[in-house]
């Protein structure tokens, strides 16, 4: 018997083009996976009890979670379905409201030892640029406090730019994060089930990973397996199934890092990561002989045996 599966994609984020874009390479996997597919969008329905009944309606085996951003990867999303009693991949509410919240992943990943990078917690009423500049230098990352995709995010080196940054982030998020920038190489290990895959660098071309370059083909280059010293890529593997734990995360996430040479930093989870061509979970998936069909296969049958 086949299953039955309801792809949600598209939602109201910032982020929904690029949920389009990873839902329709989903989608298509799951047709060369002989699965029952339907697609929804949220912003289809007039609230989400209207999109509920139509789920139950439809009795899926699963939901698959094409969201990202917003509602749809800080665990309300996560929270509906639950009281709906309709399976779901990736990872629970707590852990994906959890996963969202930078400030509360810092805390929990320097429980484990995990360095992170100098921040202070900035409010609407900051207007002290220069003290910020002071405690953590330039250039300095300004970020939402819940946001993905790189989305609000500005990296600052002169201190004229500043305040149109942290202006900038707020409209994304009520909390903003000012965070010293760590030179060096941007990391990013995904796990799958209780598996670390290969470590993936990233390799900008021009300016850094930011919205731009990361959904536009040719502006940013990925090295799978990153080169690195086998003690460091043992370090990142081990880190990112710890954290990946330690999160209660479930079926597969991303956990970004940086690499100053010396040590590592941890800088967010991604449960949600995206799954277009472009993305990085697919390519170190790829790498130990993982198709992208098989992934969604691996990501459903992971959701419905955690």
């Amino acid at each position: 018997m086949k299953r039955k599966v309801v792809l949600l994609q598209g939602g109201f984020s910032e982020e929904r083009d690029i949920s389009l874009k990873s839902s329709a390479a989903i989608h298509q996997a799951l047709i060369d996976l002989d699965y029952e597919t339907f697609q929804l969008d949220p912003g289809d329905f007039a609230n989400c009890l209207f999109l509920g009944e139509k789920i139950i309606t439809l009795k899926p085996d699963i939901v698959f979670i094409g969201l990202h951003g917003g509602s749809g990867e800080d665990g309300t999303i996560q929270a509906f379905l639950s009281l709906l009693d309709i399976p779901f991949t990736g990872s629970g509410m707590k852990s994906s409201a959890l996963c969202m919240d930078k400030l509360l992943s810092f805390a929990l990943a320097a429980s484990i030892g995990v360095k992170i990078p100098s921040y202070l917690v900035l409010d609407k009423e900051s207007k002290n640029y220069s003290s910020i500049i002071d405690r953590l230098g330039l250039p300095l990352v300004i970020k939402p406090n819940n946001s993905g995709s790189s989305v609000g995010i500005s990296i600052v080196k002169e201190p004229s730019t500043l305040k149109t940054a942290i202006t900038e982030a707020f409209r994304y998020s009520r909390q903003v994060i000012a965070q010293k920038y760590i030179a060096g190489s941007e990391l990013t290990v995904s796990i799958l089930g209780e598996r670390a895959l290969p470590v993936v660098e990233i390799k900008v071309k021009e300016g850094w990973y930011d919205y731009q370059n990361k959904y536009t083909k040719g502006k940013t280059i990925y090295e799978v397996p990153a080169v690195l010293p086998a003690k460091v890529t043992k370090e990142l593997q081990e880190f990112g199934l710890r954290i990946f734990k330690l999160f209660d995360c479930r079926a597969y996430a991303r956990v970004d890092f940086r690499y100053d040479g010396q040590d590592l930093y941890f800088l967010e989870v991604n449960t949600l990561p995206g799954m277009t061509s472009l993305s990085l979970t697919p390519m170190a998936a790829k790498e130990v002989g993982i198709s992208f069909p098989e992934l969604i296969k691996m990501i459903i049958e992971f959701s419905l045996s955690g």
